[in-house]
């Protein structure tokens, strides 16, 4: 599923036009996004929860000449899926 046909089905399930629907999603995005990029954390109970974890600088290896590179730290997002989540895929 991508962005158009998550934002037919939120307009179909809730009853209201796609312009809100995608008015709704885009919110939850920049607000799931805005809150991550400041540290914190989004849990919605059932369905999951985003985090950021900050990855070391390392070492990595070009595959093609075998050269040692060095890879630069970065924050990087987390998913954990909740429960219910995790009931429905099983």
């Amino acid at each position: 599923m991508n962005k158009s046909e998550l934002i037919d089905a939120i307009a179909a399930d809730a009853g209201i036009t796609k312009a809100a629907a995608k008015l709704a999603l885009e919110s939850f995005l920049g607000n799931v996004g805005g809150t991550l990029k400041k540290g914190g954390k989004v849990s919605l109970v059932g369905f999951g929860s985003w985090s950021v974890s900050s990855r070391a600088a390392r070492d990595g290896r070009n595959p093609q000449t075998g050269k040692t590179i060095k890879i630069a730290a970065k924050n990087v997002v987390k998913f954990k899926a909740g429960a219910d989540l995790e009931g429905a895929v099983n």
